[in-house]
């Protein structure tokens, strides 16, 4: 085609509409986008308000609520007697118990995780890293009931633990925790150590990962000067590498400290028969039939979580997901 013939047919600067309601749409969408943007994050924004936010207003209601001692039904007017049962010694153990046990699984995973995301960050290359990252993803891919029941079973008097330590001969060292009160019991699988070591398991890659993500962010020059400096290795960790992993430590935090807060199966499954929240709230739920108090429970770990949010945002954790 010639420059002349071009030119004699130029093409408009503007098209012209598509025609019909899916180009009237388009053309709509085009000028306006954020009116494209509303549409797009109206289902999940309706999702979130009515379903997620609703359930919990509706059952933050019902927890001023509360049950009529001689009938058994809720009595449905505003009153603070619920949240005074729930600080009576019984069901203030449970929250005192609950509350311990997530803040030592915390612990332990954060203390467990670092050496292992360290090495990943600083010396994990290629093969060995898709490795590192295959191995501790490929817990998270098996079922989450499969993992817990294969526990109980290595937890079991008559487990492979029990028989591994048997062969060492020491099993007079299990035998003595055993016999301690609070952590012991009849053996590991129906006693509170139990319960801490697979939730240890459970959550673990959920603190590694935030761990190795924040030492990546770590300069390399930043240790080195430090060994020039003369610090020893201790004083590096202290001042350089645990300062700036702790928003990824306080990140792990959050999701270790949460999970255990209202787990319900894990202690279900392995543990004595003192309760945790969750058990405390599937039976005042289901047995007691005290959904005013069930739902007293359930405001605990959103209240403490709140609190614990609050706090590692200003610590800068959110940065570090």
């Amino acid at each position: 085609m010639t420059i002349a013939a071009v030119q004699s047919n130029p093409t408009p600067a503007i098209l012209p509409g598509s025609g019909g309601l899916r180009g009237a749409l388009s053309d709509l969408f085009w000028r306006r986008p954020k009116f494209l943007l509303l549409l797009m994050l109206a289902p999940p924004l309706l999702w979130l308000g009515i379903v997620y936010i609703g359930s919990l207003f509706a059952l933050l209601a019902q927890s001023f609520f509360s049950i009529d001692e001689f009938s058994g039904l809720i009595n449905r007017e505003f009153t603070l007697k619920t949240y005074g049962d729930l600080f009576q010694a019984a069901n203030l153990d449970i929250i005192l118990r609950t509350v311990t046990m997530a803040a030592l699984v915390t612990l332990a995973s954060a203390v467990i995780a670092f050496p292992i995301a360290y090495y990943a960050a600083r010396y994990a290359r290629g093969r060995w890293k898709a490795l590192f990252y295959l191995g501790v993803m490929l817990p998270l891919w098996s079922s989450y009931l499969v993992k817990i029941y294969a526990w109980k079973l290595i937890l079991a008097k008559e487990g492979i633990l029990t028989w591994l330590l048997a062969k060492l001969n020491l099993l007079w060292l299990l035998d003595g925790w055993l016999s301690l009160p609070i952590v012991g019991g009849n053996s590991l699988s129906v006693s509170f150590t139990g319960t801490f070591i697979v939730f240890v398991y459970v959550w673990l890659p959920f603190m590694i990962l935030p761990v190795q993500a924040a030492l990546e962010r770590v300069p390399g020059n930043l240790v080195e000067a430090s060994s020039d400096l003369g610090a020893s290795p201790g004083q590096t960790f202290r001042n350089v590498l645990f300062p700036l992993a702790l928003p990824g430590i306080v990140a792990g935090s959050i999701f270790t400290f949460s999970l255990t807060l209202g787990d319900y199966i894990i202690p279900q499954i392995i543990g004595t028969s003192r309760l945790f929240i969750g058990q405390a709230v599937y039976s005042q739920q289901g047995t007691a039939g005290n959904i005013p108090l069930a739902a007293a429970f359930t405001v605990v770990p959103v209240v403490v979580m709140g609190f614990y949010l609050w706090g590692a945002k200003r610590m800068g954790a959110f940065d570090a997901l």
